[in-house]
């Protein structure tokens, strides 16, 4: 527990950096920014996590072969203690862990220590009056399979981002569907539909036009087209490569 509890110092203070390093502005060099730095942080706090989880299998494993006394009292203060830290500071963060992955881990760092110190001076207690010590043995097994179970749900939905799969909630057709009811545009196709961040959602595609119109119509048209992307998909950063119909391949995905 005081090594999960350790790593919430880490994970705090690299989601600190992160936050940090995604507020410096664009430049030539980096026209993302720093942005991307908080999946990052996210993704490094929940592999602290799993890493933790594996440590402790095994410190309990290696003390149930031991069959180690333990100082009940102070694991039961120490505890308490430390779980009164934790859910303070988690209750800081509750109103803001929605906002991106990177307080996210951090706020699941906080009330997963909350929640195993709880447990530890529970066990703390049963040890005091009946000296089973082994219920710290399966106390830590049990925070270590919590803790592989909560990086994990994390970890998918970071690596979901990385990896520039399609948001979540977001359907390329109903997608077609918008931008093919905007006069004029006759097929979407080769469409790239990513998340940078927590914030932003980025989306690139070819848009064939039935005919030859002026360009002036055609900004007109993509305007439109920007506009509904964002009031019905939270689309914010979309790039649209004007095309008359041709020979061209047509498929919605296709490879580059």
């Amino acid at each position: 527990d005081s090594l999960h509890n350790f790593s919430d110092v880490l994970a705090l203070v690299i989601c600190l950096l992160a936050l940090w390093l995604a507020a410096k502005p664009q430049s030539l060099e980096r026209t993302f920014g720093y942005k991307r730095a908080e999946i990052v942080a996210a993704l490094v706090n929940i592999l602290v996590l799993v890493i933790i989880g594996v440590l402790l299998i095994g410190e309990a494993f290696e003390r149930i072969d031991e069959n180690q006394s333990i100082d009940s009292f102070w694991v039961i203060i120490l505890a308490i203690f430390s779980f009164v830290v934790n859910a303070f500071c988690g209750l800081i963060l509750h109103s803001t862990k929605d906002q991106n992955l990177n307080i996210k881990a951090a706020y699941l760092h906080l009330v997963s220590d909350a929640m195993t110190s709880l447990a530890v001076a529970i066990g703390g207690i049963v040890m005091y009056y009946t000296q089973a010590y082994w219920i710290d043995s399966f106390l830590t097994l049990l925070i270590s399979f919590y803790l592989l179970y909560v990086a994990y749900h994390a970890l998918k939905d970071i690596l979901h981002i990385i990896m520039h799969f399609v948001p979540s909630g977001l359907d390329i057709k109903e997608i077609e569907k918008v931008v093919l009811g905007v006069k004029e545009i006759t097929n979407l196709h080769h469409v790239h539909l990513w998340q940078l961040n927590d914030n932003e959602i980025h989306l690139e595609a070819h848009v064939s036009f039935g005919e030859d119109i002026q360009l002036s119509q055609v900004g007109k048209r993509l305007a439109e087209v920007k506009k509904l992307l964002n009031e019905k998909f939270k689309i914010n950063h979309i790039t649209l490569e004007p095309e008359v119909n041709g020979d061209c391949a047509r498929e919605l995905v296709s490879e580059d």
